[in-house]
């Protein structure tokens, strides 16, 4: 385990292009795999858990052919298998898949598995993932005539076995980015119409590709008015089609990496930053209203769109003083790896900030209501927990000490954050979970506090 000091940093200074996104990749390259013909993927994230996904295509059958860098990632090939291409490829017996710390790809994967011809398939992971619940993806598949089953009834492994599925009706009770995209996927191959209806708007990555691949899926918003009733739930229905043929696509910058660099700029005194060519995907970037209500000096420039579709800009980030805000329900899908990051921004701003509606915290790479609590408290922090969020008394600031990331890469860069603007310096055990979604964390913090 690497254990790494951060802080009490200067002032961050400079232009950065944050990483490519991390779930644009992993679906660029799950649909790519289920089109027919070679798609070309720009920018495509080359960290562990997108390694994760390009082995688990190429297990399948998909080719996938690396032609260098570019941006901070890699530039792909990949040849697809079709839609129903890991049916008729499946080899005698169960083809085991390993999914790695890839929670996305653990829970996007059986829905294109599920309604093959033939086959079967066991996904597993390591110690994290198999903590990680699969019973929100397992029980909707069963209802559309899946055959899955889980440890226990919802841990992993995933064992997904062929079967001919039907279209269904889903409410889901969270919104799920993930399971939302597991059951596009499956109503792709399935007798007749799937409508899905969550709760509040999550991101539409998959929506989006989906579409420029052929995709029949429409969306609709049931409320109008959020303050009446609740956050404005959303339905979508897919018809199932024969083939997908998804153009290229180049992968924007990963605005959750970028999430980091634009708070440690908001809570450090002189600093002025740019995250330039970051995606700015309406249903990603709640953390940017989040800024904006606390005070943050923050901003979006150069606004234009990437090839595939998705929206990107420079985001602009300086530091100013704070005040406490409130995140309820229907902004969590669209903020929910950056609310972490709202707990630490509460220790710097003047009064309470609240966290609530938030209970999908408890379901990531750790409970991460527990565990940012508990790391922040450690650190100094006014915070304490609740069943669906956290509330913070803003002290004006930390004053340092050690953090265990607990092998959760967004409090790994949490713990490095808290350490620049800490009054003594933040200590990181376990920094090495960062490279699961960003490994060049460290040095990119480094360029632009240098």
């Amino acid at each position: 385990m690497s254990v790494a000091r951060f802080g009490p940093g200067p002032a961050l200074r400079g232009a950065l292009r944050p990483p490519p996104d991390k779930s644009i990749s992993h679906r660029a390259a799950i649909v790519a795999a289920m089109g027919e013909g070679e798609v070309a993927i720009s920018s495509y994230l080359d960290a562990a858990d997108t390694r994760s996904t390009l082995a688990a295509v190429e297990a399948l059958g998909a080719g996938v052919e690396e032609r260098g860098r570019s941006d901070g990632g890699v530039d792909l090939r990949i040849q697809g298998i079709g839609l129903r291409g890991p049916g008729a490829k499946a080899p005698g017996g169960t083809l085991d898949l390993d999914v790695g710390n890839a929670g996305t790809l653990l829970r996007l994967l059986p829905g294109w598995l599920a309604g093959q011809p033939d086959g079967a398939w066991r996904l597993d992971g390591d110690d994290s993932i198999r903590r990680r619940p699969v019973d929100r993806v397992a029980e909707p598949l069963g209802a559309m005539g899946a055959s899955v089953s889980c440890r226990d009834g919802r841990l992993p492994p995933l064992t997904v076995n062929a079967a001919p599925l039907h279209g269904a009706a889903h409410h889901l009770p969270v919104a799920s980015a993930q399971v939302k995209s597991c059951l596009l996927f499956a109503g792709l191959l399935a007798d007749g119409e799937t409508e899905i209806v969550e709760p509040a708007p999550s991101r539409n990555h998959t929506e989006l590709m989906l579409r420029a691949a052929g995709a029949a899926i429409s969306v609709e918003d049931l409320r109008t008015l959020p303050g009446l009733g609740g956050p404005p739930e959303r339905r979508l229905r897919v018809a199932p089609v024969e083939t997908l043929a998804l153009e290229a696509v180049d992968v924007p910058g990963d605005f959750s990496s970028a999430a980091f660099f634009a708070v440690a700029a908001a809570l450090v005194a002189g600093s002025d930053i740019r995250l330039e060519r970051t995606g700015i995907n309406p249903t990603r970037v709640g953390l940017l209203g989040i800024l904006t209500r606390m005070g943050a000096p923050i901003w979006v420039e150069d606004e234009a769109h990437a090839p595939g579709g998705e929206p990107v800009g420079t985001i602009r980030v300086r530091h100013g003083p704070l005040e406490a805000t409130r995140v309820d329900a229907a902004e969590v899908p669209i903020t929910i790896d950056e609310l972490p990051l709202v707990a630490l921004l509460g220790c710097f701003a003047e009064g309470s900030t609240v966290v609530a509606g938030a209970q999908e915290l408890r379901h990531k790479e750790s409970d991460r209501i527990a565990t940012v609590v508990a790391g922040l408290a450690g650190l100094g922090a006014d915070i304490e927990a609740r069943e669906d969020g956290f509330a913070v008394r803003g002290t004006g600031g930390l004053r340092g000490g050690a953090l265990e990331s607990h092998g959760d890469h967004r409090l790994a860069m949490l713990g490095a954050v808290a350490g620049l603007a800490s009054a003594d310096g933040v200590q990181v055990s376990g920094m090495e979970a960062a490279a699961v979604s960003y490994p060049g964390f460290e040095g990119d913090l480094a360029g632009l506090t240098s």
